[in-house]
């Protein structure tokens, strides 16, 4: 019982762990990256759409991404949608293709996207914290319904201590690498 409440825990962790890693992608480096925009939502007939399902993005030099979309009448859609994001990016529109030339990040707003890193590292920690809380929950209450004794309640505590603990150092450890990757110049 106390295992495979572990389990459940670890993975949620797990699962808020890679959301955090996919949502930072997201916040622009200096450098041009497909991951910068693949995820920006685009109404394509009325439906809201990843721009990856639209349109293949490369990045084919260190301050551009080119946008080519699969069917060219959604040209305007994603430009819209790309001025709409918070990115801070203009797109040049040639007809056939979207470039986004990425500036490169001044002190400043370099300062702020490190402040955003850090709001959304610790939102990921609350949310760890809050799957640990339920796990301490379940296992109360499974001690109180005598399905586990109250050593196996310590020690389940215990290991779930160490596994956010454990989780703690990682989402910190991806929070830090992206924002050395915001300082790099």
């Amino acid at each position: 019982m106390v295992k495979h409440i572990l389990k459940t825990a670890e993975e949620h962790m797990k699962k808020s762990a890679e959301v955090l890693e996919q949502d930072l992608k997201t916040i622009r480096t200096g450098r041009a990256s497909p991951a910068l925009v693949e995820r920006l939502l685009v109404s394509y007939y009325g439906t809201p759409t990843p721009l990856e399902q639209l349109a293949t993005i490369s990045a084919p030099e260190p301050q551009m991404l080119a946008i080519r979309p699969y069917d060219p009448g959604s040209l305007k859609e994603i430009e819209r949608a790309i001025l709409a994001s918070d990115l801070g990016l203009t797109p040049n529109n040639d007809g056939k293709i979207i470039r986004l030339p990425i500036p490169r990040l001044t002190e400043e707003r370099r300062h702020e996207l490190v402040k955003v890193v850090h709001k959304r590292v610790e939102e990921t920690r609350v949310a760890a914290r809050n799957v640990r809380r339920e796990a301490q929950d379940q296992m109360r209450e499974a001690q109180k319904e005598k399905q586990i004794s109250e050593d196996d309640l310590k020690r389940g505590r215990d290991d779930l201590q160490k596994l956010t603990d454990r989780m703690m150092e990682q989402i910190d450890a991806v929070g830090e690498r992206k924002e050395q990757e915001i300082r790099e110049v």
